[in-house]
């Protein structure tokens, strides 16, 4: 199957067994009715649509709303769940209130899914739902995942992973079913852009957003901004840095001298003393780089 994409490419998708997809709707139907903790990225909103499929208001979608979801994934996942008649509860975290988070150690994400897990067992249980579920895939398997442990602590279900689904067979069963995420990027929070061990702050976030914004709203598909603090001058501001990436096939239209001049400036006056662009691009989990850690998916 071929499908034009929002950058005009045409993509690819695999032909994907059936039998993957019965399994997942026959693992959905088990549960009688579940949660699904949703993000609105490619592995989550599938997972709504097919369990809506499966158990109708037998199901929620939940979407965690903190500084580390950016403005416009929250709007866009609620906007998908709306066109296709996906019960969605917003679901303010507090990870911020939890100083291991702040801290950004290399297991950051286990905090992060162990704060919603913890907001979603009471309204699981409120809502007379059997199961909590989230969208790790057959792909994920030997990535750096420490959320994951967040999920076998409370017992949260992976059907996807459990129904031996791919990426890749999410994308192409996600266009199959006219989702406007089957060709969707990686994405991950906005704190996967602080290396570990600097501090995870809102307003750091805030500047990180800001940043990516700037470049996609100049077409630019892969984007990430890497936040670094500079080394402080004694009686100055602190200072940061952003390290761009974008795509590799995107690389050369960045280097084009206007338009490097008119992203440097928005980013400084963003608050950025310094903006740089890693040559390599964008790849996934470069936050791990140095630290012997396999990349996260959507890092």
């Amino acid at each position: 199957m071929r499908r034009l994409d929002r950058r005009g490419v045409w993509w690819q998708f695999p032909a994907v067994s059936t039998d993957k997809l019965r399994m997942l709707k026959a693992l959905l139907r088990g549960y009688g009715s579940c949660v699904v903790a949703y993000s609105g990225g490619v592995d989550s909103v599938f997972l709504a649509y097919v369990a809506h499929e499966v158990l109708g208001d037998r199901m929620l979608a939940a979407i965690a709303d903190s500084p580390s979801l950016p403005r416009r994934e929250l709007q866009e996942a609620l906007t998908l769940a709306e066109r296709h008649g996906i019960p969605v509860r917003v679901v303010r975290t507090q990870e911020f209130a939890n100083p291991h988070y702040v801290a950004n150690p290399e297991n950051r994400c286990y905090f992060c899914k162990r704060e919603l897990f913890v907001e979603l067992v009471p309204i699981a249980r409120e809502g007379g739902f059997a199961v909590i579920a989230y969208g790790e895939n057959a792909s994920d398997t030997g990535d750096h995942r420490p959320g994951a442990g967040a999920a076998a602590e409370f017992q949260v279900r992976a059907p996807l992973k459990e129904a031996g689904l791919t990426k890749e067979d999410i994308r192409a069963l996600s266009a199959q079913s006219g989702l406007p995420t089957a060709d969707k990027p990686q994405m991950a929070c906005l704190s996967s852009r602080v290396p570990y061990g600097e501090a995870v702050t809102p307003q750091k976030l805030q500047m990180i957003e800001d940043a990516e914004v700037v470049l996609r709203d100049l077409g630019f598909h892969d984007v990430r901004v890497r936040h670094h603090e500079l080394k402080p001058v004694p009686g100055q501001p602190e200072r940061h840095l952003a390290r761009i990436e974008v795509g590799s096939a995107e690389l050369a239209h960045l280097l084009e001298e206007e338009l490097r001049t008119r992203v440097t400036d928005a980013l400084r006056r963003l608050g950025y003393s310094q903006v740089t662009l890693d040559l390599r691009g964008y790849r996934r989990g470069s936050v791990n780089e140095g630290h012997g850690l396999t990349p996260p998916v959507g890092g």
